[in-house]
C-alpha cells in the first residue's frame, strides 16, 4: 500500500505525467511553473525519456508536437505570458489532432503582471486563445492530490481524442505542499494504432467515434500533417464541404463523449438555497465557506467543475433549478460567470465575487458574501 508523501503541487503534476507514460518534455522555465521542468530534467532520463529546454515557449510546444508525432507522450508547462505564446501551436495541435498536454500554472496579469501571485485570469484564453473554431479540453484541479489525478486524466484524454489538453491551476496550488497518498495503480490510455497495411492507410479516415488512428513517424506509415484544412488523405483542400466536415468532426469527437470528459464535484446542493460556483484553489475556499455557512444555519452548497471546458452546462443547469442564487467566485474580473448565467438560463439569480489583485479568495470572504444582511439580502 502506498505511503503518504509530502509533495508540492508542481511535483504532483510531474508524478502524474510520468505515471501516465509521459516520456518527452519540451519547455522553457517561467514562474510559477518552473519546478515542473526542474523535476522533469532529473527524472525523465532514468525512465528513458527526453527533456529539452527550448529557446522560448513557441518552440517548446513545437517540440512537444513533434515528439508526439514520433510516438511519445509529451507535455510542456508554462504560465500566462508563455501560454500566450503557445496559442498558435495549440491551434495547430487541435487541427492536426496531435495528442499533447499543456500545463498553465496561472499568475497575475496582464502582461508580466504579478509573477509570484495567484490568478485565474487565463480561463477564457484556454478556451478561445487560438483562432478559429477549435475544440478544447481544459481541466482545473483544486489540490495537490487532484493535480496528480487530473494530470493522468489529461494524458488519457489527449490520447483518447487525439487533441491537446490544457491543465489550469494557479501559483498557490503549484507551490503548496500537502501530504497525499498516490494510487498504487492507474488507468493508462494509449492512442489507437492503425490496423490497415501501410499501403492502404488514409490518415484522416475516422471510425464511428470520430478519432482516427495515429501511427508514429518511423513505423512505416507515410502520412501528411498540415494545419491547413485537409481531406481524409491528410492533404490540403479548399473544398468548403470537406473543410466544414473536418471542423465538425474535431468538435463532435469530444462533444459526443462528454460523459468521458466532464467531471464536476458537488457538495451539499440537494437542499441548498444558495450555491457557490468555484474552481481551482477558490473551490477549496468555497467548500470551507459552505461548511461554515451550514454551521450558521444557512443552506449553502458548492458546485466545483474539474472540467472547465467543455463547460458543464447540464450540471450547472441542474443546480440552478434547485437553488435561488448561484454565487460565482473567481480570481479574475468575471470570465466564467457568463457561462454560468448561460447555463442557468434565468432559473437562479447569478451573482459574482470577483477579484484580480493577486490575493486568494478566503473562506471568510466567501462566508460574508453568502450570509444575508439584516434585510435578508446577500
Amino acid at each position: 500500500m502506498s505511503q503518504a508523501q509530502l509533495i508540492q503541487g508542481n511535483e504532483a503534476c510531474v508524478k502524474g505525467a510520468l505515471a501516465a507514460g509521459c516520456r518527452f518534455y519540451g519547455g522553457y522555465p517561467i514562474t510559477p511553473s518552473s519546478e515542473i521542468a526542474e523535476q522533469m530534467v532529473r527524472l525523465l532520463p532514468d525512465l528513458g525519456g527526453v527533456f529539452i529546454q527550448m529557446e522560448d515557449e513557441i518552440a517548446s510546444l513545437a517540440s512537444v508536437i513533434g515528439a508526439s508525432l514520433a510516438g511519445s507522450k509529451a507535455m510542456t508547462a508554462t504560465s500566462g505570458p508563455g501560454f500566450s505564446l503557445m496559442q498558435e501551436h495549440i491551434g495547430y495541435a487541435a487541427m492536426t489532432e496531435v495528442p499533447c498536454v499543456v500545463v498553465n500554472v496561472m499568475r497575475g496579469g496582464p502582461s508580466t503582471g504579478l509573477p509570484t501571485s495567484p490568478s485565474q485570469g487565463d480561463v477564457m484564453q484556454a478556451r478561445w486563445g487560438t483562432h478559429g473554431d477549435h475544440p478544447a479540453i481544459v481541466l482545473a484541479p483544486s489540490s495537490v492530490a487532484e493535480v496528480f489525478d487530473v494530470t493522468v486524466k489529461a494524458f488519457n484524454l489527449a490520447e483518447r481524442f487525439r487533441t491537446p489538453v490544457i491543465i489550469l491551476y494557479d501559483e498557490i496550488i503549484g507551490h503548496t505542499r500537502e501530504s497525499v497518498v498516490l494510487p498504487d495503480s492507474i488507468e493508462v490510455v494509449d492512442r489507437v494504432q492503425p490496423t490497415d497495411a501501410p499501403a492502404d492507410f488514409w490518415p484522416m479516415i475516422a471510425p464511428d467515434d470520430g478519432v482516427p488512428p495515429l501511427p508514429a513517424f518511423g513505423d512505416g506509415y507515410r502520412f501528411h500533417v498540415t494545419g491547413l484544412a485537409h481531406d481524409e488523405r491528410g492533404f490540403p483542400t479548399n473544398d468548403a464541404q470537406v473543410a466544414e466536415a473536418l471542423v465538425a468532426r474535431l468538435h463532435n469527437k469530444i462533444d459526443a463523449h462528454l460523459d468521458e470528459v466532464i467531471e464536476v464535484d458537488t457538495y451539499m446542493v440537494d437542499d441548498a438555497e444558495i450555491a457557490v460556483f468555484a474552481y481551482g484553489i477558490v473551490g477549496r475556499s468555497a467548500r470551507e465557506a459552505v461548511m461554515r455557512a451550514r454551521d450558521n444555519g444557512i443552506k449553502a452548497g458548492l458546485i466545483r467543475p474539474v472540467t472547465l471546458w467543455p463547460f458543464p452546462y447540464e450540471q450547472v443547469a441542474e443546480v440552478a433549478a434547485q437553488v435561488d442564487t448561484i454565487l460565482v467566485a473567481e480570481m479574475n474580473l468575471g470570465q466564467i460567470i457568463g457561462e454560468v448565467e448561460r447555463a442557468a438560463a434565468g432559473k437562479a439569480e447569478i451573482k459574482g465575487y470577483l477579484r484580480a489583485d493577486g490575493e486568494p479568495i478566503t473562506p471568510t470572504a466567501l462566508l460574508e458574501a453568502i450570509t444575508p444582511d439584516k434585510e435578508g439580502q446577500r
